[in-house]
């Protein structure tokens, strides 16, 4: 069985690969993210990923759409 602080370090890489550029793949759902003026959004769930001063990420996705609730963070 994995343990939960080894699927985080996971999540991370995952973010970080996002942010870099280095991959294409929507964290929510699966899809072709686009990069657009700072955003990582997904045309699919309509989430968006932006980078937050400090090396932070925020993930933010849409109230009414099946990705979950919005402001999650990240």
């Amino acid at each position: 069985m994995t343990s939960v602080a080894s699927l985080h370090r996971t999540l991370e890489q995952e973010l970080q690969a996002v942010l870099r550029g280095a991959s294409l793949e929507c964290l929510v759902c699966g899809e072709f993210v686009l990069h657009a003026g700072g955003m990582i959004t997904c045309p699919e769930c309509n989430s968006c990923l932006r980078a937050e001063p400090g090396g932070e990420a925020a993930l933010a996705t849409p109230s009414s759409g099946r990705a979950g609730s919005a402001g999650a963070s990240v």
